[in-house]
């Protein structure tokens, strides 16, 4: 089985408290999966997140931010998920290149078209099977990474911006809802688990 799901979703969304919930219940139906991140996932990917995350860059082009989230994503694919995925192995990654659209398209206003061409390039048109929304309201979603210490130079962006990109992800799971699915993040870890799983295992033929 060979399946490639992607969670995304603004801000303090849950994500990766999510993915973890989602591997351990796969891994408990006998699934092997594998976890990732983005930016980074790998060596290299991680050095260039360490630079895209850091509050001392806040002087940071959008354009020079979309080139280094794809240089990550590029080398993620290549090294890490199209090697996973030939295998017959689940790959779950914490964000994809909806982010980039979500974040430098429809937060930045950078050109829809041409951020499209870059991720192709920059994955060889790979597309995930699933992609998860976890969808929170901006405020709500921007105060809980405040209190879990984590906050870093993408989070800085003004509230606005942040809704920006919340509007973007809604607009482009409800454009393509034969792989999307729309999660209430709002509700209790619990809660939110159960909808994840609920999607997850009839996609994947478990119930």
């Amino acid at each position: 089985m060979s399946t490639f799901i992607t969670l995304e979703g603004p801000e303090g969304s849950g994500k990766s408290t999510q993915i973890c919930r989602l591997l351990k219940r796969l891994k408990q139906s006998g699934i092997h999966a594998v976890q990732t991140r983005e930016p980074g996932g790998t060596a290299i990917g991680d050095q260039v997140r360490s630079i895209l995350m850091d509050l001392d860059n806040k002087a940071m082009d959008p354009t020079t931010e979309i080139l280094l989230f794809s240089a990550s994503r590029a080398q993620h694919v290549h090294e890490l998920i199209k090697p996973l995925l030939e295998k017959g192995i689940v790959v779950i990654s914490d964000r994809y290149y909806h982010s980039t659209l979500a974040y430098q398209g429809y937060g930045h206003g950078l050109n829809l078209e041409t951020l499209q061409l870059i991720t192709n390039f920059a994955t060889g048109g790979l597309d995930p099977d699933l992609v998860l929304l976890l969808d929170v309201p901006s405020k709500a979603g921007l105060q809980r990474r405040r209190t879990d210490g984590n906050w870093n130079r993408l989070d800085d962006y003004q509230l606005a911006f942040h809704q920006r990109v919340r509007k973007g992800y809604l607009t482009m799971a409800e454009n393509d809802p034969q792989h999307w699915a729309i999660v209430d993040a709002s509700l209790s870890l619990d809660e939110v688990e159960e909808s994840i799983w609920r999607v997850v295992s009839e996609r994947l033929g478990l119930e």
